[in-house]
């Protein structure tokens, strides 16, 4: 099940928008793919990151994966309890398991990403 209320990434994050922070994960599907996660390389809080900018890493049983950053702004914070559970993102994706929050300079940039229904439509197209 694909969240509402979130906007999507085509590298597999969301963003759920609190005013002008955004707190940003992966989804589901990319937890999915790379399986058991077992460390998360965060960001500098306090970081200055553009849309686009890998911002980190996840590390699983099977490979490794960027986390890009789906808007401009600046690393409010870091979820530290990923540090000791990093299986919080295969638990709780869109729960316990958020990487960062960010002060958007541009809240704008959210507007273009995918909504759920997009997003779900997205992924549909990259498994046919």
């Amino acid at each position: 099940m694909i969240p509402e209320g979130l906007r999507y990434h085509t590298e597999h994050e969301w963003i759920r928008q609190e005013n002008q922070t955004a707190v940003v994960g992966i989804t589901h599907f990319a937890q999915d793919a790379l399986g058991d996660v077992v460390y998360i390389e965060l960001p500098k809080v306090g970081a200055e990151v553009c849309s686009g900018q890998e911002i980190g890493e996840v590390e699983s049983t099977k490979t490794t994966s960027a986390v890009y950053t789906p808007v401009s702004g600046k690393i409010l914070a870091v979820n530290e309890e990923l540090r000791d559970k990093p299986e919080l993102v295969n638990q709780d994706p869109y729960g316990k398991g958020w990487i960062v929050k960010i002060e958007m300079t541009h809240p704008s940039e959210v507007k273009p990403l995918m909504d759920a229904k997009q997003y779900g439509a997205y992924l549909s197209e990259k498994a046919d």
